[in-house]
């Protein structure tokens, strides 16, 4: 464990957490901590939507805190601004109230939110702890290249002055990828640049996938046994430039050898909706949010996965969606802005094809691609599992970050 003994870690992240033994880039990499000896304190929110108070699950290697809190995601604009303003309060209250005699030596979390800037420092200094942040979200700027405030405006300065302070706070930050530590360093020339790594988003890789019976599964959803199957699965909001998927759809409509699904749920779902009633594709299907076992055997029996982001973003997004795609063998079909580089490190690789989010014309010369050369396709799927395991595993990721605590 690279020298480093036995460590109490507090993780602190916005997404609901209630087991750590189910699939995802955070309770994967908890378990991984948890596996190699270490004891895990989760603290999370349970929204009010839930209508939960806040409460306390122990476990013998871990233990979870789930923290009521106002509505933070899926919701209007206002209740989460506010929500997320009141984080930092909510968590702090109720970590000095369950965890107060924990002496913490490591303290991980995640973008979003920033404003956990105070609870964080409190702790590092009451337990000397070392801080790791994992970038995976760059605010307040992501908002303004959607348009959601001016640059100029209090809104702006307010996050950002939050944003400066908890890469302050932060003995490192790791970034997604290359771009983001870029990005991260020329728009904080204070940083230290031997305080930011790539710090991939990971997995636990599955030696031994189970079982799925594709045939099935096909005809189950109404996916044509003979057309190439398409697949967009994660949120449904502004940050995805869905427009352009729609865009896609449209002009694909008469095309009997390819089927698109999208799944999910988000702000643009209701936009997305009214277009598959207006238009009643018969290559395409819209479903709401699946329960995770379907939806993982729905895109294990679909031929290749679709990633969106919306052609305004400045930042270097790189969507999680990715791994399951890479893990299932999936070639991967972007449209993004031009400052990402998801798109350029899998063309490097061979495990995917990408073009500017508007293109109409090449992301259809690219569909037409892949629809019609299956052993590209095949190629490209073994291509990014390959990647995968070399690159995005928690093994990884818990390499990188211990390294930093010799």
């Amino acid at each position: 464990m690279f020298g480093v003994s036995r460590m109490n870690i507090l993780f602190l992240t916005i997404t609901r957490i209630e087991d750590i033994n189910c699939r995802g880039i955070y309770t994967d990499l908890l378990r991984h901590f948890v596996n190699q000896g270490h004891k895990v304190f989760v603290a999370s929110p349970t929204e009010r939507r839930f209508g939960q108070d806040t409460y306390l699950i122990e476990k013998g290697d871990h233990t979870i805190l789930q923290i009521k809190t106002l509505n933070i995601q899926k919701t209007n604009f206002i209740e989460k601004g506010i929500g997320t303003i009141l984080l930092a309060y909510q968590f702090r209250k109720g970590i000095l109230k369950y965890y107060k005699d924990i002496h913490f030596d490591l303290i991980l979390y995640s973008t979003p939110p920033i404003t956990f800037t105070q609870v964080i420092h409190d702790i590092k200094k009451r337990n000397n702890a070392k801080t790791y942040l994992l970038l995976k979200d760059i605010f307040p700027q992501n908002a303004v290249d959607l348009g959601m405030f001016s640059q100029k405006g209090f809104i702006h300065y307010y996050f950002r002055r939050k944003e400066k302070k908890l890469y302050k706070v932060s003995d490192v930050i790791g970034c997604m990828s290359p771009a983001n530590v870029k990005f991260v360093l020329a728009h904080n020339r204070e940083i230290d640049p031997k305080c930011v790594e790539v710090c991939p988003n990971s997995v636990e890789v599955e030696t031994k996938l189970p079982y799925v019976d594709k045939t099935k599964i096909r005809s189950k959803f109404g996916i044509p046994s003979e057309s190439v199957a398409f697949i967009y699965g994660g949120n449904l909001g502004k940050p995805q430039g869905l427009d352009f998927l729609l865009q896609v759809l449209q002009s694909n409509r008469s095309k009997k050898d390819r089927y698109f699904m999208v799944v999910g749920f988000g702000t643009e779902y209701g936009k997305i909706s009214q277009w598959f009633e207006e238009n009643k594709p018969e290559n395409a299907q819209l479903l709401q949010a699946l329960p995770k076992q379907e939806y993982d055997e729905l895109v294990q029996s679909c031929d290749v996965g679709l990633i969106f982001l919306d052609p305004r973003f400045t930042i270097p997004n790189y969507p999680s969606r990715l791994l399951s795609y890479l893990e299932y063998r999936m070639p991967v079909l972007m449209a993004t802005d031009i400052n990402t580089d998801i798109g350029s490190i899998a063309e490097e690789n061979g495990y995917g094809l990408w073009c500017k989010n508007g293109d109409l014309n090449q992301f259809n010369l690219l569909l037409d691609e892949l629809t019609s050369d299956k052993n590209l396709r095949i190629q490209m799927g073994e291509k990014g599992y390959k990647f995968l395991e070399e690159n995005y595993t928690v093994e990884k990721s818990y390499e990188i970050i211990m390294r930093r605590l010799k």
